[in-house]
């Protein structure tokens, strides 16, 4: 694993005596409160030194470059075409590199991006609202707690111009001012109006150009799109990334596919909570097969849980639906005054609800940032003044902005998410107010990488939402598009040729190469294994069980007690898994439930890691809220022991259903334009 050791700094401190520069001891992780976790490495992130403003630009400045006439020489693998992997891969295509994109979808733009809805985030600061580039640093790192990367959270606000330049300039369909202008509107967590947006299904528009890009360097020839088919594991050769190993889904074909590079843009892991905003063939395989392989796993147990999903309805519910925190910016939550009352909306008086959002932030009110707004409605729904007909739920009241701005308006606006919620719930919310609840969707957390996003397997990158470094520990609304849009078009086309320029002239492993052969055989083995247990059970039914165990014990609110609990039941249900699980037919074909089961056999896996980061992380910060860290029920920092990010390696052999032992290195988190506070939305 590639681990840099960071020098200490000279003591600046007075001397008694003649002044004698100081080296202070190193700097030391804190212990582990769980139980067999080792103590690893001091992580460099190799940042650039200096002012964190500057870095990208100097970063970039100093890559390496392949020539144009170079180019075709290497062979780059992209898993996943959202939107970082359709931009890195379409990028890198029209460069000339010979790229093979990868989705388990049947075609590119279906990816995951389709299913954000409120809108982009960019410091473009068109408006005379005060906003800056700065300003968004600022916005960023607090919102995410301060335990991101500064310096990332720069080069997320500086690219940010260019991203929405280039995405309006391939065809997304930006909502426009009278004038022909770009629109924005607010979101959680700002005072300024910087989210630039397409109704409400900005996720959908900017992946369908996003996906037209890639097309294009497809018919050029430049882009080989493999749909149908899932990547199971890596090629890793004496810690170097060399390809990956792949199944073709419609035939059961597994085969490998080398590369002087990989790409992991697979998305996060929030549908380990079985109930999410997620589609349900949301995976964490690509991602967990790396830790695997010897990546690390950074901020494991950060995850956000979105205040505005719906609640569930049933227990055979199979997943929840995400309403876009835009409809924060003009509906008002609020729940009955009196703990246990069940009357109709409109039956209760203005003087008899409670704003509680308002009433606590009024700073920013129903905009506050996503982590906050979610523990407020799980704190008022525990207490008794859920509504709806299970209680689990707060309401999301328009009434006020219909008054104001009349019908027609609002239909401009959140006409389609309006409809959505019609739909799903057969209520009009026009006439009643929406029902909304916390509900699993974003990780923050995803694979450590260093400044120019390689990961600790040299050669192997991450782009999107599988990354780490920007959000910390909460992450601010329409953050989530920026980022896959900035790795995936203009981060990872800088950094991954300054890798390879190191690489001309290496050939590609093929099938008489050893890391071929063992990598193929852990594919067949674990198929295999799978295939063999010839259970009762549908992995979905195990799925299910540890959503339970994660929304109960490493929810919205955690405590020592149900951390604990949860890592012993997370380990009695793989193991349960591992003898019941239930797979018909063979893997020399279409098999559904052989997919779903190596989806929840990883899930089972992660669980239990993020589990033991959420119980070794004893303080709380962003959306790991440990509620014996807090004060008056807000997050309580502890930035003497753990302003560092937490990654994650995996020990030992794997082994179906085997026990896991986990080491924790550590990358000390500095702050210099941004100095650490405690966070305040009052």
């Amino acid at each position: 694993m590639r681990f840099f050791a960071r020098p200490g700094k000279p003591d600046a401190a007075a001397q008694h005596g003649p002044a004698v520069p100081a080296t202070p001891p190193p700097w030391r992780a804190p212990a582990s409160a769980a139980p067999g976790v080792r103590i690893g490495t001091v992580l460099d992130g190799r940042l650039p030194g200096g002012d964190p403003a500057t870095a990208w630009d100097r970063r970039r400045a100093a890559y390496k470059l392949v020539s144009p006439l170079n180019t075709k020489k290497f062979t780059v693998v992209v898993v996943g075409t959202g939107l970082a992997g359709a931009g890195v891969a379409a990028a890198l295509g029209e460069l000339g590199y010979q790229v093979h994109a990868f989705t388990y979808h049947d075609s590119a733009r279906r990816a995951h991006s389709v299913a954000a809805q409120g809108g982009i985030n960019a410091a473009r600061a068109r408006k005379v609202d005060g906003d800056s580039l700065h300003r968004f640093v600022v916005d960023t790192v607090k919102g995410g707690d301060f335990r991101a990367r500064e310096a990332e959270a720069y080069r997320l606000a500086q690219e940010s111009v260019r991203v929405i330049d280039h995405m309006n300039a391939i065809g997304a369909p930006f909502a426009r001012e009278y004038g022909g202008t770009l629109a924005t509107r607010s979101f959680g967590g700002v005072q300024v109006s910087r989210t630039y947006y397409t109704r409400g299904q900005t996720g959908q528009q900017l992946q369908i150009a996003g996906a037209q890009a890639l097309q294009r360097q497809v018919h050029r020839g430049t882009v080989a799109l493999h749909t149908r088919t899932e990547m199971l594991d890596l090629v890793v050769d004496d810690g170097v990334c060399r390809g990956v190993v792949a199944r073709d889904l419609a035939t059961g074909q597994v085969w490998v596919q080398p590369a002087h590079a990989v790409v992991l843009a697979t998305g996060g892991y929030g549908s380990v909570y079985f109930h999410s905003t997620l589609a349900m063939n949301s995976n964490a395989t690509a991602v967990w097969r790396a830790v695997r392989r010897g990546a690390s796993l950074a901020h494991a147990s950060f995850v956000q849980f979105h205040p505005t999903a719906l609640p569930i309805s049933s227990h055979w519910q199979s997943k929840t639906i995400l309403m876009s925190e835009s409809l924060r910016n003009d509906g008002r939550i609020w729940v009955p005054a009196r703990s246990g009352d069940a009357r109709p909306p409109a039956d209760i008086p203005e003087d008899e609800r409670d704003y509680y959002l308002e009433r606590k932030y009024p700073s920013f009110g129903n905009l506050s940032p996503r982590d906050i707004s979610s523990r407020a409605a799980k704190e008022q729904i525990d207490a008794g003044h859920g509504v709806g007909p299970l209680r689990n739920s707060v309401y999301l009241d328009f009434a006020d902005a219909i008054g104001r701005l009349g019908r027609e308006v609002l239909e401009a606006r959140y006409g389609n998410l309006f409809d959505m919620y019609a739909h799903a719930t057969g209520e009009d919310p026009y006439s009643v107010p929406m029902r909304i609840a916390p509900g699993a969707h974003f990780t923050m957390g995803g694979l450590w990488t260093d400044y120019d996003q390689m990961t600790a397997i040299a050669g192997l990158f991450v782009g999107g939402e599988a990354g780490w470094a920007y959000h910390g520990a909460n992450r601010l609304g329409a953050n989530s598009l920026l980022s896959a849009c900035v790795d995936g078009w203009f981060t990872l086309p800088f950094s991954i040729p300054n890798y390879l320029s190191g690489q001309l002239g290496s050939r590609l492993p093929d099938a008489g190469d050893a890391c071929v052969r063992e990598a193929y055989a852990r594919v067949r083995a674990r198929t295999d294994a799978l295939i063999g247990v010839g259970g009762r059970l549908a992995a979905s039914h195990f799925h299910r069980e540890l959503g339970e165990i994660m929304y109960a014990d490493v929810g919205v609110a955690r405590t020592a007690e149900g951390l604990a609990r949860a890592i012993e039941r997370i380990r009695e249900l793989r193991g349960r898994f591992w003898r019941e699980v239930a797979i018909p037919g063979s893997g020399a074909q279409v098999n559904q439930a052989l997919e779903r089961a190596g989806r929840v056999a990883d899930f089972l896996e992660l669980a239990e890691l993020m589990a033991v980061d959420a119980l070794d992380r004893q303080e709380s910060c962003g959306a790991h809220f440990r509620t014996e860290h807090a004060d008056a029920g807000e997050a309580r920092r502890d930035d003497q022991r753990w302003a560092f990010a937490s990654a994650w390696s995996v020990d030992g052999a794997e082994r179906p259903g085997g026990a896991m032992t986990f080491t924790r290195h550590a990358e000390p988190l500095s702050y210099q334009a941004v100095p650490l506070a405690t966070r305040s939305y009052r």
